[in-house]
């Protein structure tokens, strides 16, 4: 064992006994968050347009601090970009996460000094947690890649701006920058198809222990390793034992990652986003991430289903119950203030407090009233998979409202198989079956005959990655709706496949 390796573990030993401290008082923990952040920001611009001065509970903050997505907080936001101070939180900025929004184009998310240590520290403490549940950590002596965004950064007005993973590429531990992977030089190349090559190129004759990155874009990498060699990922890469991984739900591509392996490995699920690093797996053997309550974000929780009312509740850590399906509002040591961030969690345990990400509160089917959500139709998928050992690169999922010939209304699965079924009709009645016992509302229209059961379209291969490069998404850490209300997708996928 390396002197890298066991000091992995001492250090592991001491983050396990961290946090086992804040993690056993989670109600004070968010309470001296929340007042933490109170105080900062009094004297900025929202602090004064908001009585920050004097709010003195929760419930004042309730009250003066309204719901806000970013189109909301935008007035406050440009006042930022264009170089002003103090307006969201003390002084200026370090970083602008650069993101793709679907209604207010490109966002820009400030990251401050206080917010982005805890971005790297979460990183790290999910791997150290890993090294103290498993005792694993010969890893550490390996290569470990990292596919992620372009690290080049421009200026804004004197703050550097690029992709959140970009940005903390500039963060990478000095004892772990001889293992990371891509090169630097590699890392820059703007174009995903021609990075991949280069990666691979650079990654296939070492000896690679970690391997990070969103589901769908390090399945590509996968499936271009294994046409090259003409063997397993895990043949090529022999100490390959741990997948870090966020964003999605892996669960959907967790067969075509063993296939494409030959083998099972150890995976870390991550709850990262620009907006701060809420949550990550720290057991093997339990499901949901546990919630990082003492990161410099004052959690707020609105029931999923009474979100569009006028004056939903707003609960707290305190208040939050097992198995619910909420949407997530963080106020932050960045400035973000009772912020909506369009995700939606459940918890899966109250002690400690653990989460899963149960989809996006836009990304939803309810063109009849259903609401069928994420977790749902990713559940049945999985399910549907495996009792028909199928194999699912991709899917999404959306409405037919107007079907030919007076047909009744259905929903659309676009699937794009790594193995087929050997019998369509009966995947696509088990499938049908699966969202039904995950939904009762889509249960009762099927039932009331309001809906026929689902279709089935069937992409071609590399039908999906034919899509992101449409819509100019193709890597990197962009990701692919599971579902939607509208026929925006489905309407490009069709195009695609009269193409192919």
């Amino acid at each position: 064992m390396s002197l890298k390796s066991i000091a992995a573990k001492i250090f592991a030993s001491i983050v396990d006994k961290q946090t086992s401290k804040w993690s056993s008082k989670p109600v004070a923990i968010q309470e001296k968050v929340f007042r933490n952040l109170i105080e900062k920001a009094q004297d900025t611009v929202f602090g004064k347009d908001h009585d920050f001065s004097t709010i003195t509970s929760y419930k004042d903050f309730q009250g003066k601090v309204p719901v806000r997505d970013y189109e909301a907080l935008r007035p406050y936001v440009d006042q930022v970009v264009a170089g002003e101070s103090n307006i969201l939180w003390p002084g200026k900025p370090l970083y602008y996460a650069k993101t793709s929004g679907t209604t207010s184009g490109a966002k820009f998310i400030p990251i401050t000094k206080e917010s982005m240590p805890e971005h790297v520290k979460a990183a790290r403490n999910a791997i150290l947690s890993y090294i103290h549940e498993t005792g694993k950590s010969a890893f550490v002596d390996s290569k470990m890649i990292f596919l992620q965004g372009s690290p080049v950064m421009t200026d804004k007005n004197g703050v550097q701006l690029g992709r959140l993973s970009g940005i903390v590429a500039h963060y990478v531990p000095s004892y772990l920058q001889k293992n990371r992977m891509p090169s630097w030089e590699t890392n820059c190349i703007e174009d995903w198809e021609t990075k991949v090559e280069a990666i691979i190129d650079e990654t296939l004759p070492e000896n690679m222990g970690v391997i990070s990155g969103i589901p769908s874009w390090v399945q590509m990498y996968f499936e271009r390793i294994v046409q090259r060699t003409g063997k397993k990922v895990g043949d090529v890469f022999s100490n390959f034992n741990l997948f870090i991984y966020g964003g999605v739900n892996f669960e959907p591509y967790r067969p075509r990652f063993e296939q494409l392996i030959g083998r099972k490995v150890d995976s870390i699920e991550l709850f990262p986003a620009s907006e701060g690093f809420f949550a990550y797996q720290d057991k093997q053997n339990e499901k949901g991430m546990l919630l990082l309550l003492d990161a410099g974000i004052f959690y707020e929780f609105i029931p999923a289903d009474r979100f569009y009312e006028e004056n939903p509740p707003r609960l707290t850590i305190g208040e939050v119950e097992i198995g619910v399906n909420y949407v997530l509002i963080i106020s932050t040591t960045a400035g973000l203030w009772a912020y909506n961030i369009g995700d939606t969690i459940a918890f899966t345990s109250t002690s400690p407090y653990k989460v899963i990400v149960t989809g996006r509160i836009k990304h939803y089917i309810s063109a009849s009233g259903e609401h069928v959500i994420g977790k749902e139709v990713e559940q049945a998928i999985k399910e549907a998979a495996q009792e028909h050992q199928v194999i699912i690169n991709e899917f999404t999922v959306a409405p037919q409202l107007a079907p030919p010939d007076g047909e009744l209304p259905y929903h659309e699965w676009f699937i794009e198989y790594g193995e087929s079924p050997a019998n369509i009709e009966a995947f696509k009645a088990t499938l049908d079956l699966k969202i039904r016992a995950q939904n009762s509302y889509y249960d009762d229209l099927i039932t009331g005959k309001i809906l026929q059961p689902l279709v089935i379209t069937t992409v071609p291969e590399n039908g999906f990655k034919d899509y992101m490069k449409t819509i100019g998404k193709l890597g990197g850490q962009n990701k692919l709706p599971r579902l939607s209300n509208d026929r925006k997708i489905a309407s490009t996928l069709e195009q695609i496949i009269k193409g192919s």
